[in-house]
């Protein structure tokens, strides 16, 4: 239905998604304006922070328009609409993630999916069927750990009502760090969204192992394979939390 909605007005649709492209585009063109005075940041080039760039934007792009409609859910939870949710044949979670769904946000996924392209023929990588394939497993494991984030920042609203913003800090706020190298960061920092909010098995970790750098942390090699086994314990946890949000939720008692 909201599809549809969308494409009712052809020229509106391609004004806001290209919309959405441009904003998206605009912090890779501040990222370009940075390398016209450096040759590398961080100890990396500018291939290789688009490839950082790239696999970030792509990983959220998918779960940004899957599930960015999700953040909304503090204002039914406020309201009591999401009575209206719970009363239907169909599962609550579905039909949050679906609610006012933003096809334009294809103009996010679009520009990453640009950015990465591009860089990929340029990164100092000797390409083998491994390392062609984890690119595309990067793409899906980081999109299942922002879908985590995003859920269990949803959860959270059950009891906080009015937590979107927490939510995005974690989300959006991550996207933007994990575009740049962890080179870059506080050590604490690289720790904190290593073993707390495991948001560097997005790219950060996987990317090391492909463009054969260092792990700053000294990590062993093998845990930059471990993706696929953080997005599938984040997605259990995020799961269970959700669940248990929507148990204890009470409505508005009006």
């Amino acid at each position: 239905m909201w599809v549809r909605s969308a494409l009712a007005y052809r020229a509106s649709f391609l004004m806001m998604a290209f919309g959405n492209f441009a904003a998206n585009a605009l912090d890779f063109v501040a990222i370009m304006l940075m390398f016209s005075g450096i040759d590398a940041l961080g100890g990396f080039s500018l291939p290789e922070v688009a490839f950082l760039y790239g696999t970030s934007g792509v990983s959220l792009g998918l779960t940004d328009l899957l599930l960015g409609s999700i953040e909304g859910l503090g204002r039914r939870v406020r309201d009591g609409t999401l009575d209206v949710l719970l009363l239907r044949p169909a599962p609550v979670f579905a039909q949050v993630a679906a609610d006012r769904f933003a096809l334009r946000r294809l103009g996010r996924l679009t520009q990453a999916v640009l950015v990465l392209g591009w860089s990929l023929p340029r990164i100092p990588v000797d390409w083998t069927v491994g390392r062609v394939l984890m690119v595309p497993l990067m793409a899906v494991c980081g999109a299942a750990i922002f879908a985590a984030v995003f859920t269990a920042g949803a959860a959270f609203q059950f009891w906080a009502q009015d937590a979107a913003e927490v939510q995005n800090s974690f989300t959006y706020g991550g996207n933007a760090m994990l575009q740049y190298p962890p080179t870059v960061f506080a050590r604490e920092l690289v720790r904190g969204v290593t073993f707390l909010v495991p948001l560097a098995f997005v790219n950060w970790l996987p990317a090391l192992w492909l463009l054969g750098r260092p792990d700053p942390l000294g990590l062993p090699g093998w845990v930059d394979f471990l993706g696929p086994v953080v997005a599938a314990l984040m997605c259990t946890g995020a799961g269970l939390a959700w669940r248990l949000g929507l148990r204890s939720y009470r409505s508005t008692g009006s």
